[in-house]
């Protein structure tokens, strides 16, 4: 028998991705690649009197501040993961950080839009030979970066079994929206810096200088349609709505699948990239130990946390615990 001291009758609490710190080494590297850029394209945009650089230039900028954001973010989670003031580990600092970045994606689709809008009004002469060179080689830099950022968006099939188990679930449920987030931030950036390539050569070679404000709208509507999905993933976490597809409802049908064990209450949540939290209450006129109810539940779908209670009857007020019908 465990006596008191024993640790393995506590919950740590530490719910980070399995590959956090090497999203956070790639994600530091990234964010200095691309600062060196942003500094080199504003300066080119600025002489060569390219508004295309100058818009790729800017935009950098914030994805620069964006991803440190992110690279912040891995440090803090990492730093405090064991602190018990969060109640339940630091999983959502990275997803706070993603949402974050989601409003500023938005915000430089914005920007960018508006821009390329009066740059469709008033024209610039543009020094396109110079501007198209500095427009290559950040895009080299962004492909770069997207390849030391690609990750399947946190999608561990190397784990059978917790694959087997989440078959079918979408994988938003299991991503490291951090990384996502700062994935998505240069994939913008490359597109981009394609963008005033094509708006550039169009200028340069066939004299359509009406190009350029046109393909910054096209990339800010690319942009801001990102930005809306991320905020949606990452809301959803921040505000526990329930997660992991289908697992609450597989949970349900397993304990009721029993002849007489009804689920008066359930909530299912993301604490963390591939780490879900539960508690779960039954009524059951059996003889039934909460203690193995939670280990056999654990053994089969991929809960971290878990919290279960067993009841002799059903709750008698509403507010107790509603009972959902199957």
């Amino acid at each position: 028998m465990r006596g008191d001291s024993d640790e393995s009758w506590f919950e740590t609490h530490n719910f980070l991705g399995s590959q956090h710190d090497k999203h956070e080494r790639r994600t530091w590297m990234v964010v200095g690649l691309t600062a060196v850029t942003m500094v080199v394209e504003i300066t080119a945009g600025s002489w060569f009197n390219s508004m295309a650089l100058l818009a790729d230039g800017w935009h950098m900028a914030t994805h620069a501040g964006a991803m440190g954001l992110s690279a912040l973010a891995y440090r803090f989670a990492r730093r405090h993961a064991r602190n018990p003031r969060f109640t339940f580990g630091t999983g959502k600092v990275g997803d706070l950080a993603a949402y974050s970045s989601g409003i500023i994606l938005a915000v430089a689709a914005v920007v960018i839009g508006w821009e390329s809008l009066q740059r469709l009004a008033q024209p610039l002469p543009i020094a396109f030979d110079e501007a198209i060179l500095v427009a290559v080689l950040g895009l080299a830099v962004n492909i770069a970066s997207a390849a030391m950022l690609w990750t399947r968006h946190g999608h561990h099939h190397n784990h059978e079994r917790d694959h087997a188990q989440d078959h079918g679930h979408h994988h938003a449920h299991h991503a490291d929206h951090n990384i996502r987030a700062a994935f998505m931030h240069v994939v913008a950036d490359a597109l981009t810096s394609v963008l005033a390539i094509l708006a550039l050569a169009g200028g340069r070679w066939l004299g359509v200088v009406w190009l350029d404000p046109v393909m910054g709208l096209v990339g800010a509507g690319v942009i801001l349609h990102w930005s809306i999905g991320l905020m949606r993933d990452t809301g959803g976490i921040l505000l526990d709505m329930e997660a992991g597809g289908d697992l609450a409802a597989r949970i349900r049908t397993d304990i009721e699948s029993r002849d007489g064990d009804r689920v008066a209450d359930l909530h299912v949540w993301r604490v963390g990239p591939g780490h879900f939290a539960a508690i779960v209450a039954i009524v059951t006129r059996r003889a039934t130990d909460a203690a193995e109810l939670k280990l056999a539940l654990k053994e089969r779908y991929p809960l971290a946390h878990l919290t279960v209670e067993v009841l002799a009857n059903a709750p008698r007020r509403d507010d107790d615990s509603a009972l959902r019908g199957t």
